[in-house]
């Protein structure tokens, strides 16, 4: 099982913005590769404490984290579970301030290195429709993507202003004295190489426009609006750059019978009065399919029917929710003359004076059992 975010960094779960940035900063010198090498244990903690921060620091991410814990990114979406060293050393920036943007921590030559950072491409925004059935037991969608591909041919050279390094130095005299510090090259973005040569149709940045088939695993459990990451699915970068990623925004159908609360489900079944007293057998809708159930003899209107797993799965996985169903007594609104008769003669027959049993729950404790 996955460690828990909060206790990687070290706080709690009502942290700020500042102590989560504090707390990571902390982790990352403490675990940083240079002043542990090879210590496979030592990158590893750093590793997982960059992990931790890019999904805490975002506040969509770690709304998603709190309630569906780290379930909310597996099969590869959203989280840090796909980050390489690039991806961490890129945080640095923000984490240590814009003087040493791009790697120009000073001391650690991992921050610093050649100076070269491997930019990112930009991100691509999709929308998939599920109905209940793929929500309920997960589904593997295919999706044709057009994203951004670096063109056949294209030939790139060192930038003549920072000499392919991706830095420029910087001194400033203060009144401690000289100090040096590094910024991101202004005319390559830090990449260290430009363009030399390209084919006509590709564009600036000798990129394409190509047309991919995604396949995209889409756990059970997950609800409208919440957003899922492919990674490497969104436009390419320049050069030696990264891929972006595909965010995939889930968008839910109405079912024409059930209708889902959390994991359970909610079905409404509708009976005639000689069915409530003779008893029957009735098919209901499932997201399995149809389903066949058993109504006892004198069943009663309101009465909640609880078939247990045959909800939703868990985002979590914690099982599966129930599928509840709810009787509803059909009472018929015009009735033949022998119809009438017979009713008037029954009206106070003891069988058809109401008797309330004590298992037979009002109305507020049904409610509190669909909770339960």
């Amino acid at each position: 099982m996955k460690e828990d975010f909060y206790a990687i960094l070290g706080i709690d779960k009502s942290a700020s913005a500042a102590d989560i940035k504090k707390a990571y900063r902390k982790k990352a010198i403490e675990y940083h590769p240079d002043k542990n090498p090879g210590d496979s244990k030592a990158e590893e903690l750093f590793k997982k404490a960059a992990e931790a921060y890019e999904v805490l620091s975002d506040p969509d991410k770690r709304a998603k984290y709190d309630q569906y814990g780290h379930a909310a990114f597996e099969g590869g979406f959203g989280g840090g579970g796909g980050m390489n060293m690039d991806d961490i050393f890129s945080q640095f920036g923000d984490i240590f301030g814009s003087a040493f943007g791009g790697g120009g921590f000073g001391g650690f030559s991992g921050f610093g290195g050649s100076g070269t950072r491997r930019v990112k491409g930009s991100n691509l925004r999709i929308r998939v429709k599920l109905n209940l059935e793929e929500i309920a037991q997960g589904v593997e969608k295919k999706i044709k993507v057009r994203r951004k591909v670096m063109a056949e041919g294209v030939k790139y050279k060192n930038c003549t202003t920072c000499g392919g390094s991706g830095q420029q130095m910087k001194i400033t005299n203060t009144i401690l004295g000289r100090m040096q510090s590094a910024t991101t090259c202004s005319s390559c973005g830090g990449v260290g190489q430009l363009i030399d040569s390209k084919p006509d149709q590709a564009d600036a940045q000798g990129m394409v426009v190509r047309e991919e088939t995604v396949s995209i695993q889409i756990p059970a459990g997950v609800e409208e609006g919440m957003q899922l990451k492919v990674s490497g699915k969104g436009n390419d970068a320049p050069g030696q750059g990264i891929p972006g990623d595909l965010i995939v925004l889930v968008e839910t159908q109405e079912h024409e019978t059930l209708k889902r609360e959390g994991d359970n489900l909610h079905y409404d079944l509708y009976i005639s009065i000689s069915e409530a007293v003779l008893g029957a057998s009735k098919e209901i809708d499932t997201v399995g399919g149809k389903a066949r159930i058993k109504l006892d003899p004198g069943i009663q209107s309101g009465k909640i029917l609880r078939l247990k797993g045959k909800g939703v799965r868990n985002i979590n996985g914690y099982g599966a929710g129930d599928l509840l169903v709810h009787i509803n007594v059909w009472t018929p609104k015009e009735i033949n003359k022998e119809q009438r008769q017979f009713f008037e003669k029954m009206a106070d027959h003891e069988h058809f004076i109401p008797k309330p049993e004590k298992s037979d729950k009002s109305f507020f404790d049904k409610v509190k059992d669909m909770f339960a």
